[in-house]
């Protein structure tokens, strides 16, 4: 079967750092699905595995974790799944990739797709979704309680943050506060179509922005999803949060980037997210990941949230895929790039 991948880790401008392939096709193993895939998306963690996993012997490593397709053969143990099926998963890191024609992901991580949405839209949505999903409710808990309350996203305009902000306005004691580099001009106009209450400029000390909210009214903010920048914005994020807030981050920094000591004496609390985790660790919560994508799912056929595709770049193959990597690498990107096709 055809599939993109690389034998070397190499910078995106060089042909080989992503070639066409031709592999042998997976199998399904006893609780997966074998899917088809119609259209895959591009996410930061394809472009850092690419430049540090090393491919094995004779073996390449196809990357993709986001992907669209038709259930084609069934494991054994799979329940709730037939041959047909149009499905979206964002997959697992240990195993081969969606950049290819067929993939065999584990059925509990897996839902229906959205029959509002064509391939290319519902292919934009999954790992993001996945992450904003478990970042609200598994790390930060916003429903827990009812109180109004401020979120700040930052880096809100981005693939994850585009979704949270979505999905945030789903609690209405939340105020969504984005930040954007460009808060008057494409960026702001964005996240307040995605519903954003407030748009603040993360080119600027992010505390005293909120503060001059505050004056107007604004609810305390009781959570901060940090999506990028972490070190950069974490004094102001100390000191915009309420007593006994909540920080939840995403990005990838040193560990001595961030004081972790200025957090005590407001008891706030630090809260890593990786959705890869429960596929990495089939966690004993693993199908979660699956109901929540069914969730998304709903609220995107009820016209709750909508994608956040950016641009379909063409068919699935090396010299797109490059492409892809090559924008992903600027981190300027809004919204996601989707390939669609072999």
């Amino acid at each position: 079967m055809k599939a993109v991948g690389y034998f070397k880790n190499l910078p995106i401008t060089d042909p080989e750092s992503l070639i066409d392939l031709d592999v042998p096709m997976p199998q399904a193993g006893p609780s997966d699905l074998l899917v088809e895939i119609t259209a895959v998306a591009v996410n930061p963690v394809d472009t850092k595995i690419r430049k540090s996993r090393p491919a094995a012997e004779n073996a390449p490593v196809v990357l993709g974790w986001d992907a669209v397709g038709h259930v084609r053969a069934i494991g054994p143990q799979v329940q709730g799944f037939a041959v047909g099926d149009r499905v979206w998963y964002a997959g697992d890191l240990t195993r081969m990739g969606s950049n290819a024609q067929f993939q065999a992901v584990d059925h509990r991580i897996v839902s229906k797709a959205p029959t509002s949405l064509s391939d290319a839209e519902a292919a934009a949505l999954p790992l993001t979704a996945i992450t904003a999903w478990e970042m609200l409710h598994d790390r930060l808990q916003v429903n827990r309680d009812s109180r109004p309350v401020s979120l700040l996203v930052t880096g809100a305009a981005g693939g994850v943050g585009s979704i949270l902000v979505q999905l945030a306005r789903q609690s209405p004691h939340l105020t969504v506060i984005g930040t954007s580099s460009d808060p008057d001009g494409a960026g702001g106009d964005w996240l307040r179509q995605l519903g954003a209450h407030h748009v603040i400029n993360h080119r600027e000390p992010l505390a005293p922005q909120v503060a001059a909210l505050q004056t107007q009214g604004l609810a305390p903010v009781r959570h901060v999803a940090s999506l990028t920048h972490t070190p950069q914005h974490f004094k102001d994020l100390v000191e915009l949060l309420e007593p006994q807030g909540q920080l939840s981050l995403i990005d990838d920094f040193g560990a001595g980037d961030i004081d972790v000591m200025a957090l005590k004496r407001k008891a706030l609390s630090l809260h890593w997210e990786l959705m890869f985790t429960r596929s990495l660790f089939t966690t004993h919560d693993i199908a979660e990941q699956g109901r929540l994508l069914a969730e998304v799912a709903r609220l995107v056929d009820e016209g709750k949230v909508r994608t956040t595709l950016a641009e379909v770049l063409g068919p699935i193959n090396a010299a797109t895929l490059r492409r892809a990597h090559e924008l992903q690498e600027r981190q300027r990107q809004q919204g996601k790039l989707v390939l669609q096709g072999f």
